[in-house]
């Protein structure tokens, strides 16, 4: 129970990390708020946890409104007391080559990807600063720290998420408050295998050969559990974890962090 008495926030709670993730910090003691902006499979976490005598609530939001983020804020404060940790999950993919990838899709990737990280930490941070202790996480991707064929938008937003980390880290050093990035590979969840499907159908390639092109891209040999890098964000937010600040954290293989 080495979070007990922290309230924490995670975006993109409903299902894959995000639901990972508030599993461990509710379970290492967290009250935690989940978002996401489907509302059944929210209630359900929030239930979960909560029959597993943790106190979880559901908000459901979308975090890349302003206005979303405001309510989220506003209902997470109100529930918990105070945010003391917040995790910015909440991403969506997409894969095409560059000439196929359309002004809509850029600007939903960048939108989701790196402008709801932006608002959330806005709304957020403050109160960390003024409490003298807070943890911000944010799930980029190693697509964050290269590149790839076909994931033009996606990398560049997952470079964004990296970028900012950086920025924000060095603003607050030596407040008590520190800002992370988690970058794995491709983790075993719902978005990875929409990933590998549409590579499948947009190159003809069989959907195994395409998952190991994919793994193939990123050094893997198999897809990495979300509860992996769920115990990296734990990690991250430990009384121990304090002096490390504006990392990305690689993960591409089960118990290989860098």
């Amino acid at each position: 129970m080495t979070l007990a008495g922290r309230g924490a926030v995670v975006t993109g709670g409903s299902r894959g990390i995000g639901l990972a993730v508030a599993r461990a910090l509710a379970e290492a003691g967290a009250a935690v708020v989940v978002a996401a902006r489907a509302p059944d499979r929210l209630q359900a976490v929030a239930a979960e946890l909560g029959a597993a005598g943790r106190r979880a609530w559901a908000v459901a939001c979308d975090v890349a409104d302003p206005e979303g983020v405001r309510t989220l804020a506003r209902e997470a404060e109100s529930r918990l007391g105070h945010v003391d940790i917040l995790v910015n999950n909440a991403g969506i993919s997409h894969s095409a080559p560059v000439q196929k990838t359309t002004l809509e899709d850029w600007n939903r990737l960048l939108t989701v990807n790196a402008t709801a990280p932006f608002l959330c930490t806005q709304a957020f941070l403050p109160g960390m600063l003024a409490r003298g202790w807070g943890r911000v996480v944010n799930i980029a991707s190693v697509a964050g720290l290269s590149g790839g064929k076909y994931i033009a938008a996606y990398s560049a937003s997952k470079h964004a998420v990296v970028g900012f980390t950086h920025s924000v880290a060095a603003e607050v050093a030596g407040t008590g408050v520190t800002v992370n990035a988690i970058c794995p590979g491709y983790v075993d969840t719902d978005m990875t295998r929409q990933s590998v499907s549409r590579i499948a159908a947009k190159t003809g390639m069989a959907p195994e050969a395409a998952l190991r092109a994919a793994l193939d891209t990123s050094g893997q040999r198999r897809l990495i559990p979300p509860e992996e890098v769920a115990r990296a964000v734990l990690a991250l937010c430990q009384d121990a974890a304090r002096e490390t600040n504006g990392e990305a954290v690689v993960i591409t293989e089960a118990g290989s962090h860098r």
